[in-house]
């Protein structure tokens, strides 16, 4: 790793000098050299690394790049082979054979290697990263939507009534904050090391509290045949207006990991996902479609004006959201679905 990316350094040098920013380009004027200049590596390991610098300019050809002695470093099929405990991978000293730890998941996923993985050295571990393509699953023909309303008090909330609480998590954000902050305030030796101990510890778990409520979300939806109706939130970061004891609960927000992960998990399942506009989903009465804010009267309890319905403030945003999806993309298929718990699969005309 050290020896490639001191040949990155190398190649940089010569792009620099050139101003050659083509792979191709580098390539030709660069390749003899480099191989002479660095003898212990391999030929194709070459050009993986003219590859990576040549990436590595694509954004901006105005600085210099530079690469540090332990970065992430790229292999190809040519270099690097999967055995079922395994890797064949090639090191300055030749090909060796590493054994490598996954989930059972992760392993079933490595037959559809693209053919390219990075390894990366991180807290006294190499990791290699693999990306794959898992081939589209046909879609289902659905019948209803099943809402959800995500947010910070209430993580997700579907339109059949299942709430998730953000209790754990906003409490486990708060105190990592007030410790972050006691820590750096000391900057002692051993506060930073503790620092760096639990670095990402917060979002490893939100994200581990993501995937599980996404698998729960998407595995009522195959059950009951519907698809999954989700607010587009994009840009919502740039939109809200926040006190500063608010700001960094609503930015530690993970709504867009949560939609990301509901909606990979729903493709390969077949579940069609549709981003509706969440505009006024929030005060909107579900059953009469009247729209007010008075209808919110706390942030709880949502009693329509109009016609006096009242339920939970989240379950009927999820409610308007199923049904805003069933005018977006409106189903009438005789499928076959599950009714489980005395739920109407329907979703209600607006």
């Amino acid at each position: 790793m050290r020896r490639a990316n001191e040949a990155c350094g190398w190649l940089s040098d010569r792009v620099w000098t050139t101003q050659t920013f083509r792979q191709y380009d580098l390539h030709k004027i660069a390749y003899h050299e480099c191989r002479t200049a660095f003898p212990d590596l391999s030929s194709q390991m070459i050009v993986r690394c003219i590859a990576k610098v040549a990436d590595s300019y694509k954004l901006d050809r105005l600085k210099k790049r530079r690469f540090r002695p332990l970065g992430a470093i790229s292999y190809d099929s040519r270099i690097l082979s999967w055995g079922e405990s395994d890797a064949s991978i090639w090191t300055v000293d030749g090909r060796k054979r590493i054994p490598f730890v996954c989930g059972d998941h992760q392993r079933e996923l490595l037959v559809h290697d693209r053919g390219e993985a990075d390894l990366a050295f991180r807290k006294g571990s190499f990791y290699l990263l693999v990306s794959v393509e898992v081939p589209d699953t046909e879609e289902r023909k659905v019948r209803g939507w099943l809402g959800v309303d995500v947010g910070v008090v209430n993580l997700a909330t579907t339109s059949d009534g299942d709430n998730f609480s953000g209790a754990h998590m906003n409490s486990l954000r708060r105190r990592s904050n007030k410790l972050r902050q006691r820590l750096q305030e000391k900057n002692t030796k051993s506060a930073k090391r503790l620092l760096r101990k639990r670095s990402m510890k917060e979002s490893r778990f939100s994200t581990h509290v993501n995937h599980c409520i996404a698998k729960q979300i998407v595995a009522t939806a195959e059950r009951t045949g519907r698809g999954i109706a989700v607010e587009n939130l994009v840009g919502i970061r740039a939109r809200i207006r926040a006190s500063r004891s608010q700001r960094r609960v609503l930015h530690s927000w993970a709504f867009g990991d949560l939609q990301l992960k509901i909606d990979y998990k729903a493709t390969r399942k077949g579940l069609p996902v549709c981003y509706v506009d969440p505009r006024n989903s929030s005060r909107e009465c579900r059953v009469c479609g009247h729209t007010e804010k008075a209808n919110r009267k706390t942030r709880a309890i949502f009693s329509c004006l109009a016609c006096g319905y009242t339920t939970d403030a989240d379950v009927n945003a999820a409610g308007v959201l199923a049904d805003r999806a069933e005018v977006i993309r409106p189903y009438a298929e005789n499928v076959d679905v599950v009714v489980s718990h005395g739920i109407h699969l329907q979703s209600s005309a607006l």
